[in-house]
């Protein structure tokens, strides 16, 4: 389940990537300075002064930095979780409607962790700001959801498979050697 998640978590933060950017082109728009903000707090928070602080270039572009990192981790995470959590939900839950649930916990991990560290207000925002944010994470939510999905039924079929070519291999030893005691 690790690999699955990891490779539909990567697939998803790719997606929200993808869209994040088809959004800044059609708008154009500036990258959020979201993630560095965070950084900022985060680092304030555990004593990392100069990272919090620093005005120079360097230092912001290393909170921009680990703030793209912060992400990736938590779309990775997030599919490794999800794919966990899949098989004891899969048979009453379908896929889209999970996908979009997946999106919408993390949008609510991470603004919500950014509006407890101070670092953005939800109330402020506007429908502009929420459908910049509410879009990219629902198509995370789906490209995850379904690559669990769809790599889960590749796997299905793949032990199926190889259920059936080992019930062969077997019945054809047994005719291989029922062959030579006739012999």
């Amino acid at each position: 389940m690790i690999a699955l998640g990891l490779l539909a978590g990567a697939a998803g933060t790719a997606a929200l990537d993808m869209v994040s950017y088809a959004d800044m082109l059609g708008r154009g728009r500036a990258a959020s300075d979201l993630p560095a903000t965070v950084v900022a707090k985060l680092a304030d928070r555990i004593g990392l002064v100069s990272l919090a602080t620093g005005a120079d270039e360097t230092t912001r572009n290393r909170r921009s930095a680990i703030g793209s990192l912060l992400g990736y981790g938590v779309g990775i995470g997030a599919g490794v979780a999800y794919a966990a959590v899949r098989p004891s939900v899969r048979a009453w839950l379908p896929w889209p409607i999970a996908g979009a649930i997946l999106g919408a916990a993390t949008l609510v991990a991470s603004e919500g962790s950014a509006t407890a560290l101070g670092a953005t207000d939800w109330r402020t925002w506007t429908a502009t700001e929420w459908i910049a944010d509410v879009v990219p994470r629902t198509a995370y939510g789906l490209v995850v959801a379904w690559m669990v999905e769809y790599l889960s039924d590749l796997d299905d079929e793949t032990i199926a498979l190889r259920d059936r070519r080992t019930a062969h291999d077997r019945d054809a030893a047994h005719s291989v050697i029922d062959e030579e005691r006739v012999i």
